[in-house]
């Protein structure tokens, strides 16, 4: 990536100056007597002016590019304008999902060392019991009442203390830090994933352009951190009234409402979350009429969900599956209706997931697997069409490296030339037609003596069985001589009862599997009521605490 000035908050100012009196933000805040939905709004000329003085204010407070400050607010008209004032001070936005627990998040700050926070009271009133841990987070906003009993200032104050225009603002490269993303820990420790300006940027015009989003759309974004490409697209933010942390437990009407009373055009999603909206619609004959597309992403979306959600989308619209990581987002996309007509039934059948067509830009090849470092591209035996491998990608939304950890960074890259490939961590193959197929996580492969064996085709031969919901494929014992296990997940209502109907159960599972020579090795069966998933999609399985798990069933 060439080097040059450039802040990814400039794209706010730039759809401020085309559309200033657009509609930017609106939140939801419940409903009124007649049951109606009550909204704030900012334009996008206010938001730009608010940002403004938030990054004023904070330069005023001490901050100086580079130094990190925490964001813990919930999804808001002031998530998003802090996260832009962030940007436009210098200083490095640092974002840890709430949801990781209580130990991974200090694990996470005592890496980062903060220069302060801004948060909800409740995070200053943590870090005021803590005050030894972080003696040195002296720069700290409260977003909420008691700013001056718990040591910080208000966020109106800081929006005071940055009304002065003539406090200059730094000039920040693309190649400087805007932000660090902690990943949600679903594979191992969560690691903090750094982003530069220019990362960003790029990631606005890749969606934009492989989706055709115009300006003036309108946008229902699951995970907050979404809207940062909203502005910059002159598209405008719905927040969604629903705990970001717990997509799996959204309340479908209140998503509803806010889709039919804003016209939303589109919207963004984990797959748990689409799945209770879909059942909600299919139930109750709802359709979504103003929706020209939805993005999921975090997982691969089960066909069903796909089923649901397009039957409820008008024709010309459809659900958009992206492909990435934290570490690398977008790599490549496909469209439900094409999976649904052409590769719904192959991955039935083991085929594994199709994650579609390759960004542009963005380059991806497929290596023989290795858990070793890989020192050069040279070193890295590139694998044929239809063979399972490495996925590794190269392109300007791939970042660099993982903050303060060079082992784990050296572990994920790998050099070539003045360039760099990053290693997915997932295994998959091209087919063909030049489609990118996930066979699921490096981490999840289970090493038999037969040869290797993948979650992701495994699972989706036991999926067919009406009854079962989910399954998770695990391995017992050293790599190589692993015995597989699958562990399923009943749909409610359908946990087997008694050892008959367990037995019963376990039996028509293993006539499914002996069906595919994929699966025909697999003679373990168990059975739990909910399969441990991440915090932050609610829908990533936990395989290695399933596997700790089974080792004590048997």
């Amino acid at each position: 990536m060439s080097k040059s000035e450039l802040n990814i908050a400039d794209r706010l100012t730039t759809s401020a100056r085309l559309v200033p009196d657009q509609r930017a933000i609106v939140v939801p805040h419940g409903r009124d007597a007649a049951g109606r939905g009550i909204y704030s709004q900012t334009t996008f000329e206010q938001l730009d002016r608010a940002v403004d003085q938030i990054a004023r204010g904070l330069i005023r407070l001490g901050i100086r590019p580079g130094m990190r400050l925490v964001l813990m607010v919930p999804p808001s008209l002031e998530f998003i304008a802090l996260t832009f004032g962030i940007f436009r001070s210098g200083a490095v936005c640092t974002l840890i999902d709430p949801g990781m627990g209580r130990s991974r998040i200090f694990d996470c700050l005592d890496e980062i060392e903060p220069a302060g926070f801004c948060g909800i009271p409740l995070v200053h009133m943590i870090r005021r019991l803590m005050f030894r841990r972080f003696s040195k987070s002296n720069i700290n906003v409260c977003v909420g009442r008691g700013a001056g009993l718990l040591g910080c200032i208000s966020y109106g104050k800081l929006l005071r203390l940055g009304s002065d225009d003539s406090i200059p603002l730094p000039e920040t490269m693309s190649t400087d830090p805007a932000a660090i993303i902690f990943t949600s820990g679903s594979t191992g420790p969560p690691k903090g994933v750094l982003y530069e300006h220019g990362m960003f940027d790029a990631q606005v015009d890749l969606i934009r352009n492989r989706f055709g989003i115009e300006p003036g759309e309108v946008d229902l974004p699951g995970f907050p951190l979404f809207a940062l490409f909203n502005l910059a697209m002159q598209v405008t933010t719905v927040v969604p009234d629903m705990n970001p942390a717990r997509p799996a437990d959204v309340d479908p009407t209140k998503i509803l409402t806010a889709i039919q009373d804003q016209g939303v055009t589109q919207a963004f999603g984990s797959p748990a979350m689409w799945n209770r909206i879909g059942r909600y619609c299919s139930e109750h004959g709802r359709r979504l009429p103003t929706l020209s597309r939805i993005l999921s992403a975090g997982a691969p979306v089960p066909n069903h969900v796909l089923q649901r959600i397009t039957n409820a989308l008008p024709e010309s619209a459809d659900i958009h599956t992206p492909y990435g990581a934290t570490e690398c987002l977008p790599v490549a996309a496909i469209g439900g209706r094409e999976v649904l007509e052409s590769t719904a039934v192959p991955t039935s059948q083991g085929a594994g997931t199709c994650v579609g067509y390759v960004f542009e830009q963005m380059t991806v090849r497929i290596v023989k697997m290795t858990f070793d470092p890989i020192a050069s591209i040279e070193l890295a035996d590139e694998l044929s069409t239809g063979e399972i491998g490495e996925i590794i990608v190269r392109g300007p939304v791939a970042t660099r490296e993982y903050y303060r950890r060079p082992d784990a960074t050296n572990l994920a890259k790998i050099k070539d030339g003045n360039t760099f490939w990053h290693r997915m961590g997932d295994v998959g193959y091209f087919d063909e037609s030049g489609r990118l197929w996930f066979c699921g996580r490096k981490a999840h492969v289970v090493f038999t003596s037969a040869g290797p064996m993948y979650s992701v085709r495994c699972e989706a031969i036991f999926n067919c069985h009406d009854h079962v919901y989910r399954s998770a494929l695990v391995g017992i014992g050293e790599r190589g001589g692993q015995t597989p296990i699958i562990v399923v997940e009943p749909e409610q209502g359908r946990f087997p009862v008694g050892s008959d109907g367990t037995a019963a159960f376990e039996h028509e599972l293993r006539e499914l599997g002996a069906s595919n020579p994929l699966t025909m090795g697999i003679r373990k069966i168990l059975f739990r009521s909910v399969l441990p998933v991440d915090t932050r999609h609610n829908v990533k399985i936990n395989r290695e605490q399933l596997a700790v798990w089974a080792t004590t069933q048997l």
